[in-house]
């Protein structure tokens, strides 16, 4: 357990570190500290239906589908309504945003409404959960672009380098939660015998020496000769360099996760066998600019392959982008054989 202050073994609850980051930041209302408080439940009640799920008759799918053209699992549908219901009241949020709804979510007219907005997936890698893979929430905080009244789309569609604070909770073999408002990349692991997120990871590195590259190696055939050539790279095919650990989970938390304390890379790059979506799988918004915000913040870096995924400008709520992230060397190794080969 990570320790702070001069008292040896002395346990961090996450209120009492987000405490402490509020108090270092001169201009700090308290607003963001209590936005961050009721993330944090929400992920306590999520992972009390993800360890239970096969005992409450919430595996499987509702035999609906969302905007993405995927089936709705019980669990997605739990997760958004927590979130949302968790964050519509507390004249935080001027608007939210959620990878399972098509249009932005408004704040209900009786509530007030507040100077940021929350874009979420509720569930990153909910068809998984019938296998008990470990599955995510991610989320994005941004102030509004707009004055007053409720938010509107621009508020949403901002680039990375605008955000205020995000960070995912992985459902795994426990619970973890990471995020960063610009000062570090923190973790906290649930204790579930006190109900609490403690400090486990302070100020996230992701280590020089990499050990792992995560893709699915299933679709090579469709990748551009640039991806199978850097692939090749990574395994050290050509004696250039140490070969690398293939690790793919098929959770973007889970592997991204791994990588960010382990070091490596993952990425999905965009590929020809689906005519629908040339932009690549992964959602800009939901999925992409968070991870690659915390990425940067713990010393790596994120892309499409040809420019920071942090310097894109969104289109639309569920915009899709090739990513490539992890260890900055790794990365940008990628966009040069990109750049090179296509």
């Amino acid at each position: 357990m990570a320790t702070s202050g001069d008292v040896p073994g002395q346990i961090v609850t996450i209120e009492r570190f987000i405490l402490e980051q509020q108090s270092i930041q001169p201009e700090a209302t308290g607003v963001l500290t209590n936005l961050l408080y009721d993330l944090a439940l929400a992920g306590k009640i999520i992972a009390s239906r993800t360890t239970r799920a096969g005992l409450i008759d919430i595996l499987g799918n509702t035999g609906e589908e969302n905007v993405q053209g995927e089936e709705v699992q019980k669990l997605d549908k739990f997760a958004d309504r927590t979130i949302y219901r968790l964050n519509d009241h507390t004249g935080r949020l001027a608007a939210m945003a959620s990878e399972e709804h098509p249009d932005l979510i408004p704040i209900p007219d009786r509530f007030p409404v507040g100077k940021y907005v929350l874009i979420f997936d509720p569930l990153d890698g909910s068809s998984n959960i019938d296998y008990n893979v470990s599955v995510g929430t991610v989320f994005s905080i941004y102030h509004r672009k707009t004055q007053d009244g409720w938010g509107t789309i621009e508020d949403c569609l901002q680039k990375g380098r605008e955000l205020v604070a995000a960070g995912y909770f992985v459902y795994g073999s426990s619970t973890m939660l990471v995020y960063s408002t610009g000062h570090g990349v923190h973790g906290f692991t649930l204790d579930p015998s006190v109900g609490e997120f403690l400090l486990s990871h302070p100020n996230i590195r992701i280590p020089e020496q990499p050990k792992y590259y995560s893709v699915n190696q299933g679709y090579q055939r469709f990748w551009s000769e640039g991806v199978r050539r850097y692939t090749e790279w990574l395994q050290g095919q050509d004696g250039s360099r140490k070969v690398l650990s293939l690790r793919h989970i098929g959770s973007l938390m889970a592997d991204f996760h791994r990588n960010l304390l382990a070091g490596g890379i993952f990425y999905y790059p965009a590929d020809a066998k689906d005519p629908s979506q040339p932009h690549g799988k992964l959602r800009l918004l939901y999925e992409a600019i968070p991870l690659a915000f915390l990425a940067e913040h713990a010393g790596g870096y994120a892309s499409d392959g040809r420019q920071p995924i942090l310097d894109i400008q969104p289109t639309g709520l569920h915009e899709r982008t090739p990513l490539f992230i992890g260890n900055r060397d790794l990365v940008e190794k990628a966009e040069a054989f990109i750049q090179e080969y296509g």
